[in-house]
Protein backbone atom coordinates (compact mmCIF):
# COMPACT_ATOMS: atom_id res chain seq x y z
CA UNK A 1 0.00 0.00 0.00
CA UNK A 2 1.08 3.44 -0.92
CA UNK A 3 1.61 6.08 1.33
CA UNK A 4 -0.88 7.91 -1.27
CA UNK A 5 -3.36 5.27 -0.65
CA UNK A 6 -3.01 4.89 3.37
CA UNK A 7 -3.94 8.42 2.99
CA UNK A 8 -6.65 8.47 0.94
CA UNK A 9 -7.73 5.27 3.25
CA UNK A 10 -7.56 7.35 6.44
CA UNK A 11 -9.48 9.88 5.20
CA UNK A 12 -12.20 8.04 3.98
CA UNK A 13 -12.36 6.03 7.11
CA UNK A 14 -12.14 9.31 9.20
CA UNK A 15 -15.20 10.46 7.06
CA UNK A 16 -17.20 7.48 8.00
CA UNK A 17 -17.28 7.00 10.89
CA UNK A 18 -16.93 10.86 12.03
CA UNK A 19 -14.10 11.37 13.79
CA UNK A 20 -11.24 13.54 12.86
CA UNK A 21 -8.25 12.47 11.05
CA UNK A 22 -5.68 13.31 13.65
CA UNK A 23 -7.70 11.11 16.06
CA UNK A 24 -7.36 8.11 13.61
CA UNK A 25 -3.51 8.79 12.97
CA UNK A 26 -3.16 8.46 16.75
CA UNK A 27 -5.13 5.04 16.57
CA UNK A 28 -3.51 3.85 13.82
CA UNK A 29 0.20 4.44 15.03
CA UNK A 30 -1.03 2.97 18.18
CA UNK A 31 -2.11 0.31 16.24
CA UNK A 32 0.78 -0.07 14.08
CA UNK A 33 3.14 -0.37 17.25
CA UNK A 34 1.22 -3.35 18.71
CA UNK A 35 1.71 -4.93 15.48
CA UNK A 36 5.26 -4.64 15.28
CA UNK A 37 5.67 -6.12 18.23
CA UNK A 38 4.41 -9.19 17.34
CA UNK A 39 6.77 -9.35 14.32
CA UNK A 40 9.45 -12.48 15.15
CA UNK A 41 12.62 -10.69 16.73
CA UNK A 42 10.60 -7.30 17.27
CA UNK A 43 12.45 -4.82 19.74
CA UNK A 44 11.94 -4.33 23.42
CA UNK A 45 10.42 -1.17 22.83
CA UNK A 46 8.97 0.67 19.42
CA UNK A 47 8.22 4.34 19.01
CA UNK A 48 6.09 4.81 15.87
CA UNK A 49 5.97 8.33 14.05
CA UNK A 50 3.71 9.59 11.26
CA UNK A 51 4.38 12.47 9.05
CA UNK A 52 0.80 14.01 8.44
CA UNK A 53 1.55 15.37 4.97
CA UNK A 54 2.91 11.92 3.37
CA UNK A 55 1.51 9.36 5.78
CA UNK A 56 5.18 8.31 5.61
CA UNK A 57 5.92 5.79 8.88
CA UNK A 58 9.11 5.40 10.77
CA UNK A 59 9.62 2.40 13.23
CA UNK A 60 12.19 3.88 16.10
CA UNK A 61 13.22 0.64 18.03
CA UNK A 62 14.52 0.38 21.54
CA UNK A 63 16.23 -2.50 23.80
CA UNK A 64 15.81 -2.22 27.55
CA UNK A 65 18.74 -2.66 29.75
CA UNK A 66 18.58 -4.21 33.44
CA UNK A 67 17.56 -0.60 34.80
CA UNK A 68 14.67 -0.33 32.71
CA UNK A 69 15.98 2.14 30.80
CA UNK A 70 15.23 2.40 26.88
CA UNK A 71 18.77 1.82 24.79
CA UNK A 72 20.09 1.37 20.87
CA UNK A 73 17.86 3.40 19.07
CA UNK A 74 18.06 2.67 15.73
CA UNK A 75 15.27 2.62 13.03
CA UNK A 76 13.31 -0.35 11.94
CA UNK A 77 11.22 1.14 9.68
CA UNK A 78 9.42 -2.20 8.03
CA UNK A 79 10.03 -2.74 3.78
CA UNK A 80 6.76 -1.15 1.89
CA UNK A 81 5.77 -4.56 1.37
CA UNK A 82 5.98 -5.41 5.10
CA UNK A 83 4.71 -2.64 6.14
CA UNK A 84 1.47 -2.83 3.83
CA UNK A 85 0.86 -6.30 5.29
CA UNK A 86 1.24 -5.18 9.17
CA UNK A 87 -1.41 -2.30 8.14
CA UNK A 88 -3.66 -4.79 7.22
CA UNK A 89 -3.48 -7.12 9.81
CA UNK A 90 -3.64 -4.08 12.46
CA UNK A 91 -7.10 -2.72 10.54
CA UNK A 92 -8.56 -6.47 11.48
CA UNK A 93 -7.41 -7.17 14.40
CA UNK A 94 -6.42 -4.37 16.23
CA UNK A 95 -7.99 -0.69 15.02
CA UNK A 96 -11.76 -1.52 14.79
CA UNK A 97 -11.45 -1.81 18.83
CA UNK A 98 -9.66 1.32 18.78
CA UNK A 99 -11.61 3.44 16.56
CA UNK A 100 -14.36 2.28 18.51
CA UNK A 101 -12.79 3.58 21.62
CA UNK A 102 -12.27 6.91 19.92
CA UNK A 103 -16.35 6.53 18.77
CA UNK A 104 -17.33 6.32 22.20
CA UNK A 105 -15.29 9.31 23.39
CA UNK A 106 -16.68 11.33 20.84
CA UNK A 107 -20.04 10.62 21.61
CA UNK A 108 -19.83 11.03 25.19
CA UNK A 109 -17.81 14.59 24.34
CA UNK A 110 -20.91 15.49 22.33
CA UNK A 111 -23.52 14.73 25.05
CA UNK A 112 -21.68 15.38 28.24
CA UNK A 113 -22.14 19.13 28.14
CA UNK A 114 -26.53 18.19 27.08
CA UNK A 115 -27.49 18.32 30.42
CA UNK A 116 -30.34 20.07 31.10
CA UNK A 117 -31.39 19.94 27.22
CA UNK A 118 -34.58 18.49 25.62
CA UNK A 119 -34.26 15.62 23.35
CA UNK A 120 -36.61 13.67 20.88
CA UNK A 121 -36.26 10.01 20.86
CA UNK A 122 -38.08 6.86 19.40
CA UNK A 123 -39.08 4.26 22.17
CA UNK A 124 -37.27 1.07 21.26
CA UNK A 125 -38.53 -1.49 24.10
CA UNK A 126 -40.17 -0.83 27.60
CA UNK A 127 -39.82 -2.73 30.91
CA UNK A 128 -40.78 -3.46 34.71
CA UNK A 129 -37.31 -1.89 35.16
CA UNK A 130 -36.53 1.49 32.30
CA UNK A 131 -37.35 2.29 28.92
CA UNK A 132 -34.24 2.83 26.11
CA UNK A 133 -35.30 5.79 23.41
CA UNK A 134 -33.56 5.80 20.37
CA UNK A 135 -31.65 9.26 19.92
CA UNK A 136 -30.09 8.57 16.76
CA UNK A 137 -26.38 7.56 17.37
CA UNK A 138 -27.14 6.75 20.73
CA UNK A 139 -29.45 5.03 22.96
CA UNK A 140 -30.91 6.93 26.33
CA UNK A 141 -32.01 5.37 29.16
CA UNK A 142 -35.40 6.18 30.97
CA UNK A 143 -35.23 4.88 34.57
CA UNK A 144 -38.60 3.82 35.95
CA UNK A 145 -38.20 6.51 38.66
CA UNK A 146 -38.28 9.01 35.71
CA UNK A 147 -41.39 7.79 34.11
CA UNK A 148 -44.91 9.63 34.55
CA UNK A 149 -47.24 7.07 36.19
CA UNK A 150 -49.85 6.04 34.32
CA UNK A 151 -48.19 6.62 31.09
CA UNK A 152 -47.75 3.61 28.85
CA UNK A 153 -44.44 3.61 26.65
CA UNK A 154 -45.35 1.70 22.96
CA UNK A 155 -42.66 1.04 20.85
CA UNK A 156 -42.10 2.78 17.93
CA UNK A 157 -43.63 6.13 19.69
CA UNK A 158 -41.71 9.57 19.29
CA UNK A 159 -41.57 11.18 22.60
CA UNK A 160 -39.64 14.15 24.07
CA UNK A 161 -37.50 14.06 27.60
CA UNK A 162 -35.07 16.02 29.19
CA UNK A 163 -31.25 14.75 29.81
CA UNK A 164 -30.67 14.44 33.54
CA UNK A 165 -27.27 12.96 33.40
CA UNK A 166 -24.79 11.36 31.30
CA UNK A 167 -22.27 8.68 32.14
CA UNK A 168 -19.06 7.71 30.77
CA UNK A 169 -18.83 4.00 30.65
CA UNK A 170 -16.85 0.95 29.19
CA UNK A 171 -19.84 0.12 26.34
CA UNK A 172 -19.92 4.48 25.89
CA UNK A 173 -22.29 7.35 26.76
CA UNK A 174 -25.21 6.17 28.80
CA UNK A 175 -27.67 9.18 28.71
CA UNK A 176 -30.43 8.96 31.73
CA UNK A 177 -33.39 10.95 30.51
CA UNK A 178 -36.73 11.64 32.39
CA UNK A 179 -40.34 12.55 31.61
CA UNK A 180 -41.04 13.68 34.97
CA UNK A 181 -38.23 16.22 35.74
CA UNK A 182 -39.68 20.04 36.20
CA UNK A 183 -36.55 21.31 33.71
CA UNK A 184 -38.86 19.17 30.96
CA UNK A 185 -41.82 22.09 31.32
CA UNK A 186 -39.49 24.73 30.88
CA UNK A 187 -37.50 23.37 27.51
CA UNK A 188 -40.69 22.40 26.01
CA UNK A 189 -42.59 26.21 26.69
CA UNK A 190 -39.02 27.16 25.27
CA UNK A 191 -39.89 25.35 22.00
CA UNK A 192 -43.58 26.47 21.52
CA UNK A 193 -42.88 30.56 22.99
CA UNK A 194 -40.39 32.43 20.88
CA UNK A 195 -40.77 35.35 23.48
CA UNK A 196 -39.19 32.56 25.77
CA UNK A 197 -36.05 31.53 23.44
CA UNK A 198 -35.58 35.07 22.92
CA UNK A 199 -35.69 35.89 26.67
CA UNK A 200 -38.79 38.35 26.80
CA UNK A 201 -40.92 35.95 28.56
CA UNK A 202 -39.29 34.11 31.71
CA UNK A 203 -40.42 31.30 33.74
CA UNK A 204 -39.36 31.96 36.83
CA UNK A 205 -41.00 29.13 39.25
CA UNK A 206 -42.27 25.65 38.60
CA UNK A 207 -44.56 23.45 40.70
CA UNK A 208 -45.15 19.57 38.94
CA UNK A 209 -46.67 16.44 40.06
CA UNK A 210 -46.22 14.73 36.73
CA UNK A 211 -48.89 12.99 34.94
CA UNK A 212 -51.78 15.43 37.10
CA UNK A 213 -50.90 19.32 37.00
CA UNK A 214 -48.05 21.47 36.78
CA UNK A 215 -48.03 25.02 37.84
CA UNK A 216 -45.82 27.77 36.59
CA UNK A 217 -45.29 31.72 37.77
CA UNK A 218 -44.02 34.03 34.44
CA UNK A 219 -43.01 37.06 33.97
CA UNK A 220 -42.07 39.87 30.88
CA UNK A 221 -39.14 41.83 30.34
CA UNK A 222 -40.96 44.08 28.47
CA UNK A 223 -44.24 45.72 30.08
CA UNK A 224 -45.48 45.57 26.09
CA UNK A 225 -45.83 41.74 26.32
CA UNK A 226 -48.19 39.87 28.45
CA UNK A 227 -45.93 37.08 30.00
CA UNK A 228 -49.40 34.90 30.26
CA UNK A 229 -50.69 35.47 26.99
CA UNK A 230 -47.53 34.54 24.91
CA UNK A 231 -47.29 31.22 26.76
CA UNK A 232 -50.92 30.50 26.01
CA UNK A 233 -51.15 31.61 22.60
CA UNK A 234 -53.60 32.30 20.13
CA UNK A 235 -56.52 30.29 21.33
CA UNK A 236 -54.73 28.34 23.46
CA UNK A 237 -52.39 26.91 20.62
CA UNK A 238 -48.86 27.28 22.20
CA UNK A 239 -50.11 25.47 25.40
CA UNK A 240 -51.96 22.80 23.94
CA UNK A 241 -48.74 21.76 22.06
CA UNK A 242 -47.36 21.08 25.86
CA UNK A 243 -50.36 19.80 27.13
CA UNK A 244 -50.40 17.34 24.22
CA UNK A 245 -46.62 16.13 24.32
CA UNK A 246 -47.42 15.42 28.27
CA UNK A 247 -50.09 13.78 27.58
CA UNK A 248 -53.10 15.12 28.64
CA UNK A 249 -51.34 17.19 31.98
CA UNK A 250 -52.87 20.19 33.14
CA UNK A 251 -51.05 23.47 33.53
CA UNK A 252 -51.81 26.96 35.31
CA UNK A 253 -49.88 29.58 33.74
CA UNK A 254 -50.02 32.08 36.75
CA UNK A 255 -48.16 35.78 36.38
CA UNK A 256 -45.46 35.87 38.81
CA UNK A 257 -45.25 39.16 41.50
CA UNK A 258 -42.16 40.20 44.12
CA UNK A 259 -45.46 41.09 46.14
CA UNK A 260 -45.67 37.41 48.25
CA UNK A 261 -49.11 38.05 49.55
CA UNK A 262 -50.12 38.88 45.68
CA UNK A 263 -47.95 36.02 44.13
CA UNK A 264 -49.60 33.27 46.62
CA UNK A 265 -53.55 34.24 45.80
CA UNK A 266 -52.59 33.54 41.88
CA UNK A 267 -50.78 30.48 42.59
CA UNK A 268 -54.23 29.01 44.03
CA UNK A 269 -55.58 29.76 40.37
CA UNK A 270 -58.23 28.73 39.92
CA UNK A 271 -59.70 29.54 43.08
CA UNK A 272 -60.65 33.00 43.84
CA UNK A 273 -58.61 34.69 46.69
CA UNK A 274 -60.41 36.99 49.50
CA UNK A 275 -57.45 38.09 51.52
CA UNK A 276 -53.40 36.50 52.24
CA UNK A 277 -51.67 37.31 55.24
CA UNK A 278 -47.78 36.71 55.47
CA UNK A 279 -46.17 35.99 58.40
CA UNK A 280 -43.58 38.12 59.71
CA UNK A 281 -40.69 35.85 58.74
CA UNK A 282 -42.33 35.31 54.86
CA UNK A 283 -42.43 31.38 55.38
CA UNK A 284 -45.96 31.30 56.33
CA UNK A 285 -49.39 32.29 54.23
CA UNK A 286 -52.95 32.44 55.81
CA UNK A 287 -55.22 32.12 52.72
CA UNK A 288 -58.85 33.23 53.54
CA UNK A 289 -61.52 32.56 50.75
CA UNK A 290 -65.12 32.28 50.19
CA UNK A 291 -66.35 29.12 51.23
CA UNK A 292 -67.67 28.47 47.94
CA UNK A 293 -64.28 28.56 47.01
CA UNK A 294 -62.60 26.23 49.62
CA UNK A 295 -62.67 22.73 48.28
CA UNK A 296 -61.17 24.53 44.84
CA UNK A 297 -58.53 26.10 46.52
CA UNK A 298 -57.69 23.18 48.49
CA UNK A 299 -57.97 21.03 44.97
CA UNK A 300 -58.47 17.24 44.50
CA UNK A 301 -56.76 15.64 48.07
CA UNK A 302 -54.91 18.59 48.84
CA UNK A 303 -53.39 18.78 45.10
CA UNK A 304 -53.86 22.90 44.19
CA UNK A 305 -52.72 24.38 47.37
CA UNK A 306 -49.76 21.71 47.42
CA UNK A 307 -48.81 22.98 44.09
CA UNK A 308 -49.29 26.46 45.07
CA UNK A 309 -46.85 25.89 47.75
CA UNK A 310 -44.12 24.35 45.80
CA UNK A 311 -44.29 27.44 43.70
CA UNK A 312 -44.35 30.39 45.72
CA UNK A 313 -41.80 28.50 48.37
CA UNK A 314 -44.20 29.14 51.26
CA UNK A 315 -46.25 27.56 53.88
CA UNK A 316 -50.34 27.59 52.95
CA UNK A 317 -52.80 27.36 55.30
CA UNK A 318 -56.54 27.87 53.76
CA UNK A 319 -59.72 28.57 55.23
CA UNK A 320 -62.96 29.47 54.31
CA UNK A 321 -64.03 33.22 55.43
CA UNK A 322 -66.91 31.70 57.96
CA UNK A 323 -64.50 29.67 59.48
CA UNK A 324 -62.89 31.25 62.78
CA UNK A 325 -59.42 32.18 62.76
CA UNK A 326 -58.59 30.06 65.78
CA UNK A 327 -59.91 27.47 64.83
CA UNK A 328 -56.53 26.77 62.82
CA UNK A 329 -54.91 25.00 65.47
CA UNK A 330 -51.02 25.36 64.55
CA UNK A 331 -49.83 22.67 66.79
CA UNK A 332 -52.31 20.17 66.04
CA UNK A 333 -51.13 16.91 65.00
CA UNK A 334 -52.99 16.40 62.04
CA UNK A 335 -51.59 18.63 60.26
CA UNK A 336 -49.63 16.22 58.71
CA UNK A 337 -52.03 14.02 56.37
CA UNK A 338 -53.89 13.87 52.90
CA UNK A 339 -57.25 14.33 51.27
CA UNK A 340 -58.91 10.82 50.59
CA UNK A 341 -61.80 10.16 48.73
CA UNK A 342 -64.13 7.58 50.75
CA UNK A 343 -64.98 4.78 48.33
CA UNK A 344 -68.28 4.12 49.65
CA UNK A 345 -69.68 7.46 49.86
CA UNK A 346 -67.71 9.52 47.46
CA UNK A 347 -67.08 12.23 50.46
CA UNK A 348 -63.67 13.67 50.16
CA UNK A 349 -62.06 12.95 54.15
CA UNK A 350 -59.13 14.35 55.64
CA UNK A 351 -56.98 11.56 57.24
CA UNK A 352 -54.58 13.18 59.54
CA UNK A 353 -51.43 11.72 60.60
CA UNK A 354 -52.62 11.31 63.94
CA UNK A 355 -55.58 8.71 62.69
CA UNK A 356 -58.37 11.60 62.98
CA UNK A 357 -60.92 11.43 60.49
CA UNK A 358 -62.51 14.89 59.39
CA UNK A 359 -65.46 14.97 56.52
CA UNK A 360 -65.35 17.94 54.37
CA UNK A 361 -68.90 18.99 54.88
CA UNK A 362 -67.77 18.53 58.92
CA UNK A 363 -65.00 20.93 57.92
CA UNK A 364 -66.99 23.42 55.87
CA UNK A 365 -69.19 23.63 58.89
CA UNK A 366 -66.82 24.28 61.13
CA UNK A 367 -66.34 21.20 62.84
CA UNK A 368 -62.85 19.74 61.85
CA UNK A 369 -59.26 22.32 62.83
CA UNK A 370 -57.22 20.04 59.90
CA UNK A 371 -55.46 23.32 58.03
CA UNK A 372 -57.05 23.10 54.53
CA UNK A 373 -53.46 22.59 52.54
CA UNK A 374 -50.74 20.16 53.42
CA UNK A 375 -48.01 22.37 54.29
CA UNK A 376 -45.22 22.31 52.16
CA UNK A 377 -42.12 23.99 51.45
CA UNK A 378 -40.09 23.74 48.25
CA UNK A 379 -37.41 25.96 46.70
CA UNK A 380 -38.40 29.91 46.69
CA UNK A 381 -39.49 30.79 43.82
CA UNK A 382 -36.76 33.18 42.90
CA UNK A 383 -36.02 37.25 42.41
CA UNK A 384 -37.63 38.91 39.80
CA UNK A 385 -39.48 42.04 38.97
CA UNK A 386 -42.96 42.48 39.33
CA UNK A 387 -44.86 41.49 36.62
CA UNK A 388 -48.46 42.94 34.87
CA UNK A 389 -51.22 41.86 37.24
CA UNK A 390 -53.01 39.38 34.97
CA UNK A 391 -55.74 36.47 35.61
CA UNK A 392 -54.19 33.07 36.22
CA UNK A 393 -54.56 31.06 32.60
CA UNK A 394 -54.67 27.04 32.62
CA UNK A 395 -55.30 24.54 30.41
CA UNK A 396 -59.10 24.24 30.87
CA UNK A 397 -59.23 27.79 29.94
CA UNK A 398 -57.37 27.70 26.61
CA UNK A 399 -60.00 27.73 24.33
CA UNK A 400 -60.26 31.41 23.95
CA UNK A 401 -57.94 33.60 22.35
CA UNK A 402 -55.33 35.08 24.75
CA UNK A 403 -53.14 36.34 22.41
Amino acid sequence: MSSLDMGEAIKMLANEKNISVDTLLHVLVDALATAYKRRPGAADEVVVEVNPDTYEFTFLAYDVDDDGNWVNERDDTPRKEELGRIAAQTFRQVMSQRIREAERDRKFEEYANREGDIVTGIIQQADDRYTLLDLGRVESLMPKAEQVPFERPVPGDRVKAYIVEVRKTAKGPQIVVSRTHPGLIKRLFELEVPEIADGIVEIKACAREPGHRTKIAVWSNDHNVDPVGACVGARGGRVRMVVNELRGEKIDIVPFSEDLADFVAKALSPAKVKDVIISADATQADVIVPDAQLSLAIGKEGQNARLAARLTGVRIDIRGESQPEDGLDDDADYEEGEWVQNPETGEMEWHAADGSVVTQQEYEAGAGDEPAAEPVAEQPAGDGAAAEAAEPATTEEAGGDNA
